[in-house]
């Protein structure tokens, strides 16, 4: 199993990585035929991140959402996947191209750290782990779409103040659209968040005694959550669009990766689990 394993992640980093590179490729050419076949390609990687959490469960005998890489991983999983329901429903152009890297860059950064099995600690040995856990990551996974909508969005706009219309101006959508895939993408990830948060205090009940404790980890997923929180509130009181919801799209991003990494190597607390 473990040897199965292994060979499914390579497989997974190295059809990510063609993916990337087909979708760049894409970009540059603006070539249909290759776009189809990088589509196709990150498919096949969403198909195989599938399959590698499956034999990853197998491994190791519970949700593999514990360490590091498992969660890295999960989270790569989760923005493609994300992607690929939005892809259904919605045609953004060269959507995918930004996609694709950040999806590259999130199976590679899991490459850097330990696939050793990890051995659960008590307060992990619970039904509520997939629940919570999966929940916080799919709601990431989409907070993802709208990070790489906002960067979309600001390179379009500088392109436009300076009446340079080049490079980004001839590949990237209009800026409506890009504002509306920033609406749509943080609304139904600012869901899965809020669940994220609901079911990890039912969790914190039934473990500890007390839905909040005021953790470091939970403290900044409340201070993420209030970021989001304020930028669908602005957007529907006020009619906050354009640069400034796609600045806060990258600013609530960037605390989402806080709050999945930086807390645990800078703050501690009792969600350090993972190694």
């Amino acid at each position: 199993m473990e040897e199965l394993n292994y060979l499914l992640y390579i497989s997974v980093l190295g059809v990510t990585t063609v993916a990337m590179a087909a979708y760049l490729v894409f970009f540059i050419s603006q070539n249909k035929a290759v776009r189809k076949v990088a589509r196709a390609i990150l498919v096949s990687s969403g198909v195989l991140q599938t399959l590698y959490i499956v034999s990853r469960y197998m491994l190791t005998g519970h949700t593999p959402i514990t360490s590091q890489h498992e969660t890295v991983i999960f989270f790569a999983w989760a923005t493609t996947w994300a992607y690929l329901s939005f892809r259904w429903r919605y045609t953004v152009k060269n959507f995918g191209t930004f996609v694709a890297i950040l999806i590259f860059c999130l199976v590679f950064i899991s490459s850097l750290a330990h696939r050793d099995v990890t051995v659960l600690v008590p307060a992990l040995q619970s039904a509520w782990l997939p629940i919570h856990a999966g929940v916080s990551l799919v709601a990431y996974g989409f907070l993802s779409l709208a990070f790489c909508g906002g960067l979309m969005y600001l390179l379009l706009e500088r392109e436009l103040k300076a009446k340079k219309f080049g490079f980004f101006f001839e590949r990237l959508p209009s800026l409506e659209a890009l504002d509306q895939l920033n609406s749509h993408c943080i609304t139904a990830g600012f869901v899965f968040l809020t669940l994220g948060i609901v079911t990890g205090s039912v969790w914190a009940r039934q473990a500890w005694g007390t839905y909040w404790q005021w953790d470091p980890k939970e403290t900044w997923s409340l201070i993420t959550w209030f970021l989001y929180l304020v930028q669908i509130h602005q957007r529907l009181t006020v009619g906050w669009r354009g640069k400034r919801a796609a600045v806060m799209a990258v600013v609530g991003f960037l605390s989402v990766l806080f709050t999945l990494w930086g807390v645990t190597y800078f703050l501690g607390g009792v969600h350090s689990y993972a190694g």
